[in-house]
């Protein structure tokens, strides 16, 4: 036999007893705990994701991005525009000259980081984005976007790590495919 309102009692026990052990567990286990914002910050986790940034290695001249145009066209708010550099004699140069990503816009969904064939895009840490004006301040322009693979390696060391990994050894196949193989003489 049900009584009446037997359910909501029910649920409001759990709800008490949730509330109250809350106080007698760490916060790692789901205790209640209180982070002082801004003087004390919560250690962000390495897949955490916010807005895209762009790579470079060494110098902000070695951009990664390619301008192949793909996270252009899967971005899901396309707040992204890409326009590709042309050398002197008019043909593609394998590199943006416009790159700029609509913060105002951005949906922070990590798209434009999957399908980046070139390890070049990636999300950042940094949540403490503001401008004057949305229309215009949240536009980021290339220069803005650019981050080197040092900062890459400091908030993301694990996928760093196995990018600069792969991308090195991408990089000696490269070399040994260009040195000719060394020939033995017979006799």
């Amino acid at each position: 036999m049900n009584i009446f309102g037997s359910g909501v009692f029910q649920g409001m026990m759990v709800t008490l007893k949730n509330f109250l052990t809350s106080y007698f567990r760490k916060p790692d286990e789901g205790g209640i705990f209180t982070v002082q914002y801004p003087e004390e910050r919560e250690k962000a986790i390495e897949n955490f994701r916010n807005f895209p940034f762009l790579v470079y290695d060494g110098s902000p001249e070695q951009i990664r991005c390619v301008a192949c145009g793909i996270c252009e066209r899967e971005c899901p708010p396309k707040c992204i525009h890409i326009e590709m550099a042309l050398d002197v004699v008019g043909k593609p140069a394998r590199k943006p000259t416009v790159f700029d990503i609509d913060y105002g816009l951005c949906m922070n969904c990590g798209i434009c980081e999957e399908v980046c064939p070139f390890d070049s895009i990636f999300m950042d840490h940094a949540f403490e984005v503001t401008a004057p004006e949305r229309q215009i301040s949240l536009v980021r322009p290339k220069k803005a976007l650019l981050k080197s693979n040092e900062y890459f390696q400091k908030i993301r060391p694990t996928l760093a790590a196995v990018i600069d990994q792969k991308r090195k050894t991408a990089e000696e196949k490269k070399k040994a495919a260009i040195q000719p193989p060394a020939t033995s003489e017979s006799k």
